[in-house]
């Protein structure tokens, strides 16, 4: 079956490093298409892509899956041979609600902290809906970390659709220079450890383009 993933920047796009890591990390072979965001043919690619007219996209074979969760949920169906979901039930269930937390929410950090994985030391206020979202991140670390993932670097364990979810947030964590607790920072640490991450944030360091609107701080 052929795969295919199409992105956006690898310095700006955090919905596109979730669904490339997880294929990336699990062993897949799949071709990579990448969609320079916020440029004048932007707009016309990205509807060519997929009816969201958003990255990332996975195409296997005529099929076109948009939607980070629906990319990971259809990789796990199609492959279940790589366990990218707990094999433990409670495990399982844990997971799944972590992972559709970070899907759905955090939204002031989204804005406050936009990914930008060149801007390392740029500083941002913390006013206390911040604060509330990175606590909350903090503690979802800790406490995945110390139920299930301390004999690995990842979140349950083995690597799993969750660690792909939050792995930009520890992009954003870096760039914006977030102290972390201890109980907290084992995380993060052994994720940016992952050749997968290294070589994104390698490539992220080559591209040219400049999302004005994701070069906040200072």
């Amino acid at each position: 079956m052929a795969v295919k993933l199409i992105i956006g920047n690898k310095n700006y796009s955090s919905w596109s490093l979730r669904s490339w890591l997880l294929l990336k990390e699990a062993g897949f072979e799949f071709v990579e298409q990448r969609i320079p965001l916020d440029c004048e043919n932007s707009a016309a690619e990205l509807a060519a892509a997929s009816p969201a007219c958003r990255v990332p996209v996975l195409l296997l074979d005529d099929l076109v899956i948009w939607d980070t969760l629906a990319i990971a949920e259809t990789l796990a169906e199609r492959w279940p041979e790589k366990s990218l979901w707990p094999e433990d039930a409670a495990a399982r269930a844990h997971a799944r609600s972590v992972s559709a937390e970070m899907h759905s929410g955090f939204m002031t950090l989204r804005e406050a902290m936009p990914m930008n994985c060149r801007a390392m030391g740029r500083k941002v206020a913390l006013p206390d809906e911040l604060t509330a979202d990175i606590d909350r991140i903090l503690e979802i670390w800790a406490d995945c970390y110390r139920r299930y993932g301390s004999q690995d670097r990842w979140l349950f364990g083995k690597f799993s659709i969750a660690d792909a979810m939050f792995a930009p947030v520890v992009l954003r964590f870096r760039t914006y220079g977030i102290n972390l607790p201890e109980s907290a920072s084992t995380y993060p640490a052994r994720l940016l450890e992952s050749k997968w991450m290294q070589d994104w944030l390698a490539e992220s360091e080559s591209e040219i383009e400049v999302i004005k609107g994701d070069e906040i701080g200072q």
